[in-house]
């Protein structure tokens, strides 16, 4: 960071620290701050569990399951990025966040999100093999191809966002640093840039384009098929039966894709910048929430292995 030489901004001296803005509403943030407490807790203890009984129970060591278990550990470090700061900034009324602290974040929740979008791809193919092509579902999806998936999923999605944190770290940030978000998000970041942002602002169209839209076009084809083959079975038990089976992944994959073409599709104007932050809250804060609640509570081999594992703990005790 540097004096600014641009004469536009005139010579102004680089900020150490920015400041989010959050909600500008003394309503919301009431309202917020009573209400995000109890859902972080509620998001971290419901995704460990899933993780605790994906590990121990035999039952659930299934393809399906294994993907879930990585969906529930990627969840905890998701909600860990953003929600931990912003109720800090709700409870202190400290809305400051170091330089180095806000492209840590930038990083991970770039990072996490693009992983998360390779996981619902990767869990919506696993159920399209199940519905679709059953016959051959344990050749395709063997223990050997879904470590290879998920590992191909983790590394992938730190790509991109390490080239674009690169290109954000060259800028010069030299006069307001008021961040109109709750978190480090690109767009809001680079405007307090300097410089020409140009650049960055392609490149991560592009990073973006190649890491999200591969993954949703991959979501999209395999529920189109999926539905495609329920529609075909004759009886109302199976059409049923089979639903069930992706319902809970589907309300997942409605929840982060639906509240993310809302934030980043609409245009960036000052009248729309409070509801995209609202929106926002549903892919930083309620898909996390949204995954162990789904699947822990219309899921009956969660909840048995639940039961079982409650069984075993008070034996042990």
């Amino acid at each position: 960071m540097h004096l600014n030489t641009n004469p536009d901004k005139g010579n102004q001296t680089a900020p150490v620290t920015f400041i989010l803005l959050d909600f500008n509403s003394e309503d919301l943030k009431t309202l917020f701050s009573i209400l995000f407490l109890p859902i972080y807790i509620v998001t971290m203890t419901g995704n460990i569990l899933i993780i605790i009984l994906v590990i121990i129970d035999h039952h659930l060591h299934t393809p399906m399951y294994f993907f879930l278990g990585n969906l529930s550990c990627l969840e905890t470090c998701y909600s860990s990025t953003i929600m931990p700061r912003m109720l800090v900034s709700f409870l202190s009324g400290d809305k400051t966040i170091s330089i180095s602290g806000c492209f840590a974040q930038l990083y991970f929740f770039g990072y996490l999100a693009t992983t998360e979008c390779n996981f619902l791809a990767v869990m919506s193919y696993d159920r399209y093999l199940a519905i679709c092509r059953p016959l051959h579902y344990t050749l395709l999806m063997n223990g050997k191809i879904c470590v290879v998936l998920i590992a191909a999923s983790w590394i992938s999605g730190s790509l991109g966002i390490n080239l674009i944190i690169f290109l954000i770290s060259q800028l010069s940030f030299c006069g307001p640093n008021e961040i109109n978000h709750f978190f480090c998000d690109l767009s809001p970041l680079i405007r307090l840039s300097c410089n020409d942002t140009q650049v960055v602002e392609i490149t991560a169209f592009i990073v973006s384009s190649i890491g999200i839209l591969p993954p949703f076009l991959i979501t999209m084809t395999s529920y189109a098929c999926i539905i495609n083959s329920i529609l075909k079975i004759s009886s109302t038990t199976g059409k049923q039966k089979a639903f069930s089976t992706c319902s809970s992944h589907l309300t997942v994959v409605a929840c982060f894709y639906g509240s993310l073409i809302i934030v980043y599709v609409l245009p960036n104007t000052s009248s729309l910048s409070d509801f995209k932050k609202l929106f926002s809250l549903f892919y930083t804060l309620l898909t996390p929430l949204v995954n162990p609640l789904v699947y822990s509570l219309r899921n009956k081999e969660v909840k048995e292995a639940a039961k079982k594992t409650l069984k075993m703990f008070h034996r042990t005790h």
